[in-house]
């Protein structure tokens, strides 16, 4: 750094407030000790600018799989907000229970970041607790945890308003698509069922729990198992709500195979909006995972400036928040909530008319 300011022809102090992108220096100046730093290859060491900042220049990223579409959409638009702000992206891939009683164990993300972002994990009380003595600010994504900062879509509103798209098409016999997995993150699939019920419930269709079927994510072998459990009912669905675009996609494969005619005798409706909803004209509930992210990312920064502007090492109790934020009470109050919207497409359509009622005959 020494070098740098001798050859800019500035103070150490001037090389430091620049190289830390403070707003107290001026363009000209800014130049000089940026040309200078390039010119002899200085870049600047994080692990010692912390010792001076108390920051990493590091945000922890915690999700429980790299594999899905909405993981990459999440942070291919988190990575470079938090790279335009001069931060790195460090992520926490935890896959199983194994994983995850490692993690909660050892929190390796404890003085390795200046915040934490935890992607849809279905937490209990002790876990949530450990994540708030971190330290840091914590902020939750694509989940609501009482009393912290969240980021997410109301998936009961949305899957209330999928079922009701269905309903409104005269479907009573709709059934539920839940997905499960060994790793137990059941977070949305619990507040998706919920909407479908309260929808169910509002129009006055009783429950039936042999309509709710669960199956595995990416296998169409499962999807086919949950099929037959369906169509093998005394009175089968005349509509099928899958919980994933993903699940629906192979939903109606398995039914087209068997040459059951989709939307003609069963309709198809998926949840997300992924590309291959598009390319299979799939009826879905949509949701964006990007813009998630970024407000996600636009919080922690927020959060992370406030911690230090306080003279803290941060927590979730920052205050303050973005102009997307809602609710009282400071940002470990606040909430982020994204809207989702159906959107009809060729796998949905009328429910068909019974096979002991001829054509045009009123029911």
């Amino acid at each position: 750094m020494a070098d740098v300011a001798e050859r800019a022809g500035v103070s150490t102090s001037t090389v430091s407030r620049t190289l830390r992108g403070l707003s107290t220096v001026s363009p000209e100046v800014r130049a000089r000790v940026e040309k200078a730093a390039r010119e002899i290859d200085f870049a600047v060491s994080r692990q010692a600018a912390s010792l001076v900042t108390g920051r990493t220049g590091t945000v922890a990223v915690m999700v429980p799989t790299l594999n899905s579409w909405f993981t990459g959409s999440a942070l291919s638009s988190l990575a470079p907000l938090l790279r335009a702000a001069g931060l790195q992206l460090n992520v926490y891939e935890i896959p199983d229970l194994t994983e995850r009683t490692a993690f909660f164990e050892t929190l390796p993300a404890r003085r390795n970041a200046d915040a934490l972002l935890v992607f849809s994990f279905d937490l209990t009380e002790e876990e949530t607790a450990r994540l708030d003595d971190l330290g840091m600010p914590v902020i939750y994504v694509s989940q609501h945890v009482d009393g912290r900062p969240s980021v997410y879509v109301d998936d009961v509103a949305g899957a209330l308003h999928g079922t009701r798209h269905l309903l409104n098409l005269g479907h009573r016999r709709i059934a539920f698509v839940p997905t499960e997995g060994a790793s137990g993150f059941t977070f949305s699939s619990n507040e998706r069922l919920l909407g479908y019920q309260q929808a169910l419930t509002e129009a006055g269709v009783p429950l039936d729990d042999d309509l709710v079927v669960s199956t595995r994510t990416g296998s169409k072998r499962a999807a086919a198992e949950a099929l037959g459990t369906l169509l093998s009912l005394r009175e089968p669905p005349t509509a099928i709500f899958a919980e994933q675009d993903e699940v629906a996609v192979a939903l109606v494969w398995n039914l087209r195979r068997t040459r059951i005619a989709v939307p003609e005798q069963i309709s198809v409706l998926g949840f997300d909006d992924q590309p291959l909803a598009d390319w299979f004209d799939l009826s879905t509930v949509a949701q964006s995972p990007s813009r998630m992210g970024r407000l996600a990312g636009e919080l922690a920064l927020k959060l992370i400036d406030d911690a230090g502007g306080a003279g803290e090492a941060g927590g979730s109790g920052g205050t303050g928040g973005t102009g997307d934020a809602g609710g009282s009470g400071g940002d470990a109050e606040r909430h982020i909530v994204l809207p989702t919207h159906v959107i009809p497409r060729g796998t949905t359509a009328p429910a068909p008319e019974p096979a002991d009622q001829a054509p045009g005959e009123s029911a």
